[in-house]
């Protein structure tokens, strides 16, 4: 471990200072079995109500890419498609061609 490494895992707090592992933090995961007994029921809306708002949290944390890179992208997959089918085709056309010549058909 080089001492860029070491001292980034000092700052999140994954070693000590002497370079020795932290035992980590055992966090209890949100499931359901772990929720009080009035969160597990509920109405359907309710929940669907909060389902709808969590998706919607998670959606505004996304980096959407703006009309430029979807072109690029866009653009970059369409000519890679033409490349490769343009390949394919041409391996299919000359096995088939070498088969044909092998076996005079």
């Amino acid at each position: 471990m080089n001492r860029e490494q070491k001292r980034l895992m000092q700052r999140v707090g994954a070693v000590d200072s002497e370079g020795e592992p932290v035992a980590p933090q055992a966090k209890a995961p949100k499931t359901l079995q772990n929720r009080p007994e009035s969160e597990k029921k509920g109405n359907i809306f309710q929940r669907l109500s909060i389902f709808l708002s969590e998706v919607r949290a998670e959606l505004r944390k996304v980096a959407w890419p703006n009309r430029e890179e979807v072109t690029n992208y866009s653009t970059v997959v369409i000519l890679t498609l033409v490349l490769i089918g343009g390949l394919v085709f041409g391996i299919d056309y000359g096995c088939t061609k070498a088969v044909a010549f092998l076996f005079k058909t």
